[in-house]
């Protein structure tokens, strides 16, 4: 067990990098052949269009409470990616078919650009632990395979290569179609890599708890940020959570150290509105906590945290506060890791 916090991830979605590159791609497929390189820029814009949800929630919504749950929301589904195909793909196309580029391209051309940028966005966030509300308006089930990083750099640094080698070759040349073809199949496969992941550790930590003797009701296991190799699991039990680390690199095959954190549902009443959404944004993982030298009750997400020797600190974490007849969330405190934690962190990815 390391002294230094083990594991950093965060709670950002899937990173914007990712999502440009992924909806530059979809341009080039789209519309490449005939506008060139302005097709990787509308393709990357239409890629972007689903998490401007983070601040159309500012617009419509005062509750903190109430943003936070609307991302990942509508705009992160199948149904607003169709409707936003026809949408945008027709604002574009009224604002790009004029003067000399008159009838270069048509209607169905910008359609299948947006269907394509928008509807990849969704499809990767639900790899993500994030989760994400494929199907409103008819479910609020959010879906999170919870395979892959929020941001990854082995699924994002050779796509965006690709991309970049794209745009030096001009709108004709059949290599630009082969170098986007190159980006999406090796992120790809390296997607796949991460579901195979999934389900090794999915299993050490089942034969770890197993072993343990730990009875649990349910249990997640996910990626630590930036990588695919450590991982971190936590299973839920009648009065506590179990917490645990484990590299894929690890000489053993299962895990035998475990962090207990006892649940305490009586600092906030369950039964409150905001709480539950709340703890169904949480996934139903999370630890309420009095600190007792402010009084301030604080609200971890149990799903990404950093682990010390004598305490469990959520990435995501925030004080609750009574707002009139509403509960608000205010931050809490920034997180900035020393060069001591990367080098516990890089350790730890190394296997013990």
């Amino acid at each position: 067990m390391l002294c230094k916090s083990i594991s950093f991830t965060t709670f950002a979605p899937m990173d914007s990098l990712t999502q440009i590159v992924l909806g530059a791609a979809c341009g080039e497929i789209a519309l490449g052949k005939k506008i060139g390189n302005k097709a990787l820029l509308f393709g990357a814009i239409g890629g972007t269009i689903p998490d401007l949800d983070v601040f159309i929630g500012n617009i419509f919504y005062s509750n903190s409470i109430d943003v936070m749950t609307f991302h990942r929301g509508f705009m992160h589904s199948l149904a607003f990616a169709f409707l936003g195909a026809f949408i945008f793909g027709y604002l574009f196309f009224k604002l790009y078919n004029s003067g000399k580029r008159l009838d270069t391209t048509t209607k169905k051309d910008w359609t299948w650009l947006f269907f394509l940028s928008i509807f990849t966005h969704p499809i990767l966030d639900c790899f993500t632990p994030y989760g994400t509300q494929l199907f409103l308006p008819f479910t609020e089930y959010r879906v999170s395979f919870n395979n892959i990083s929020v941001a990854d750099p082995a699924y994002t640094l050779p796509f965006l290569i690709c991309m970049i080698i794209v745009m030096f070759f001009k709108r004709a040349n059949p290599k630009r179609l082969k170098f986007t073809k190159a980006g999406v199949y090796l992120s790809s496969v390296y997607l796949l890599f991460t579901i195979g992941n999934k389900i090794y550790i999915n299993s050490v930590f089942k034969n770890s708890f197993e072993k343990a003797n730990i009875s649990y009701e349910r249990f997640r296991a996910q990626p630590t940020i930036l990588n695919n190799f450590l991982w971190y699991g936590i299973a839920e039990t009648k009065s506590d959570y179990k917490l645990a680390f484990y590299s894929i690199l690890d000489s053993k095959s299962t895990t035998n150290t475990f962090i207990t954190i006892p649940k305490d549902t009586t600092i906030l009443d369950s039964k409150n509105t905001d709480l539950k959404r709340l703890t169904w944004f949480s996934d139903e993982y999370y630890l309420i906590e009095e600190n007792k030298n402010t009084d301030d009750i604080i609200y971890n997400d149990l799903r990404y945290v950093m682990i010390s020797n004598d305490s469990v600190n959520s990435v995501m974490n925030f004080k609750i506060e009574k707002n009139g007849p509403r509960l608000e969330t205010k931050p809490n405190r920034n997180f900035n890791p020393s060069s001591d934690f990367f080098s516990a962190f890089w350790s730890r990815i190394k296997g013990i």
